[in-house]
């Protein structure tokens, strides 16, 4: 059993949305097994409650105790009008999981402001996994937590392969998100070329055979339901000309893999470098969000292309990082967090590399890239190394 990082309140509602197969459903079941538990996913609770909302009253009186679970919210946006209620009248707390909040805004669902919590849920970290477990298989399984299951044996290929594929047909088909699957499975390999780079919408319709607004509101699917993550360009106290485009990742590693086409006429370039940088940014954001550490996450680059990877802006910490495949870390492999840190002397500057051995390197600090991720939360807290 692996131990979630993620701290949940008690005696309070909230919300706890994250992609499917990250763990929600287990994870509630595990931290409220006692609680009652209404599956939005069963066809008979879901046709009952969706004609009649207020037969809520009927599950959550049972036991008014303990917080009353309902997952997949989403499917039935109009039983937020009933918790609303209940949380007001009854003083019933209410768990309440999905894969997006995209449908119930789009509903204009109640979404309980002032009265639920927000929280998200994302793959495993290297620090909930351990440190036991091999990077090489990180980078081409991924880190959804069906994968390392040890009472589930599963192929992880094929595993990943069924995600996909379900996710386009359970998520985006039935939710009704798209009518052409065929032209949005399409958009999903396309889009992967765009892996950790500056995108261009323009370029991704086109390859795609789609006008650009289907290609915008596809990629805002992608990020709605969190299975995708938009990079802003940092433009704090602007003092070069900076690029404008945001970056593009998919949200696991593995996914990402998965979709990308692997013909031997399809672009490789920069593919192992693009898995590293991939890993460290999901695992920035799930640490990001677990530890409650508020930090901005963008990158920066010149329009010379001078770049950094990964900054950090919070409260009172800005931090930096680079990520280098190679193992061997020189001077002119810094020039981007050097150049930042002429901008912003105040940085905290980091190098994440396949070496073995922690280094300084003209005030920034290089540190293997499994090692780092262990440490993310005393990087985020400045207190690594020493």
């Amino acid at each position: 059993m692996i131990k979630r990082q993620i701290i949940l309140p008690q005696n309070t509602s909230f919300f706890l949305f994250g992609p499917r197969g990250t763990g929600k459903s287990y994870l509630i079941k595990e931290r409220y097994p006692k609680s009652v538990y209404i599956d939005l996913l069963e066809s008979d609770t879901y046709r009952q409650l969706l004609a009649k909302p207020e037969r809520l009253r009927e599950y959550a009186t049972l036991n008014k105790n303990l917080p009353v679970v309902i997952d997949e919210i989403q499917r039935v946006p109009n039983l937020l009008n009933e918790v609303h209620r209940l949380i007001e009248n009854e003083k019933i707390n209410f768990v309440l999981t999905g894969s997006s909040a995209r449908k119930l805004k789009e509903t204009q669902a109640n979404l309980l402001a002032g009265r639920a919590l927000k929280y998200n849920l994302f793959p495993l970290t290297l620090s909930e996994i351990g440190k036991d477990v091999s990077l090489d298989r990180i980078l081409k399984d991924g880190l959804l937590p069906t994968i390392y299951d040890p009472n589930k044996n599963i192929d992880p290929a094929k595993y990943l392969e069924s995600y996909v594929q379900i996710y386009l047909e359970e998520e985006v088909l039935q939710e009704g998100l798209t009518r052409n699957l065929a032209n949005f499975s399409r958009f999903l390999e396309i889009a992967s070329f765009s892996q950790g780079q500056q995108l261009n919408v323009s370029e991704v319709a086109r390859e795609s055979s789609i006008n650009r607004k289907v290609a915008e509101s596809y990629f805002r699917i992608l990020y709605d339901l969190l299975i995708a993550y938009e990079l802003p360009v940092f433009k704090k106290r602007v003092k070069r000309k900076l690029v404008s485009q945001s970056k593009f990742y998919y949200f696991d590693v593995g996914v990402y893999s998965t979709i990308k086409p692997k013909g031997f006429l399809d672009r490789r370039e920069n593919g192992e470098g693009i898995l590293y940088e991939s890993l460290v940014l999901q695992e920035i954001v799930a640490t990001n969000s677990y530890l409650g550490s508020k930090y901005e996450i963008s990158y920066w680059r010149t329009k010379s292309g001078v770049e950094v990877d990964f900054v950090l802006y919070g409260e009172d910490k800005l931090i930096a990082i680079e990520v280098k495949r190679k193992d061997n870390i020189l001077k002119s492999d810094i020039t981007g967090l050097l150049t930042f840190k002429t901008d912003y002397p105040m940085v905290k500057s980091f190098v994440f590399y396949g070496g073995d051995k922690i280094l300084n390197i003209n005030g920034v600090i290089a540190i293997p890239i499994k090692e780092a991720l262990l440490n993310l939360t005393e990087i985020f807290q400045g207190s690594y190394p020493g």
